[in-house]
Parts: C-alpha cells; sequence; structure tokens
C-alpha cells in the first residue's frame, strides 16, 4: 500500500526538517525527498514524503491540506507513482541536417 505523500505550494523558506516536524505530528516519516533545482540550488516548491503506515499517511493529508506552512497554504495529496514517459529519439540530437 502507497503511504507516500506529495506536499505542494511550500514556502522557498521551508526546511527539511520543519517539514519533518510539521509530517511527524501525523504519524511516523520515513523519507522525504526535497527536490531542488538544478541551476539555482534552490528548493523546487513541493517535497514527497514516505510516512511508516497508510493511516498516518491519511491523517496527514486530512489535516495538513489547505494548512498555512511558512506563510503558504499547502497543498496536500496522496503521491501517484511517475507515469513512465518515451524514451527521445530525436535523431539529430538537435541539429538540423542538411540533405545536401
Amino acid at each position: 500500500m502507497n503511504t507516500k505523500i506529495y506536499i505542494g505550494n511550500l514556502s522557498f523558506d521551508t526546511s527539511e526538517t520543519d517539514l519533518r516536524a510539521t509530517c511527524e505530528q501525523h504519524g511516523l516519516v520515513t523519507d522525504i525527498h526535497f527536490p531542488m533545482d538544478r541551476s539555482t540550488g534552490r528548493p523546487r516548491g513541493f517535497a514527497f514524503v514516505t510516512m511508516e503506515s497508510a493511516e498516518g499517511m491519511k491523517k496527514a493529508i486530512s489535516a495538513m491540506n489547505g494548512k498555512p506552512l511558512n506563510g503558504r497554504l499547502l497543498n496536500v495529496n496522496e503521491a501517484m507513482p511517475r507515469e513512465e514517459r518515451p524514451a527521445f529519439s530525436g535523431g539529430a540530437g538537435g541539429r538540423r541536417q542538411s540533405r545536401y
């Protein structure tokens, strides 16, 4: 059973410690994935939190969705599995090739 939640609309000032403390009010947190922007090194404004149990996940979603954290209203729901994307097969690698 899925125990991972998606938390969106996070303030850029929210730290992993802040998020863990908030989520652990509803159950044990086993993992947090806090994606960072590659070019700026800043958080991307969302995170994935894995709870120990489905009950903890449901409690966290119910209690946190639409509630403020660091001045922003959170968007919290069950994380869906990532959809498979087809491999890129662009051929010329983004360059135009001459026919002649």
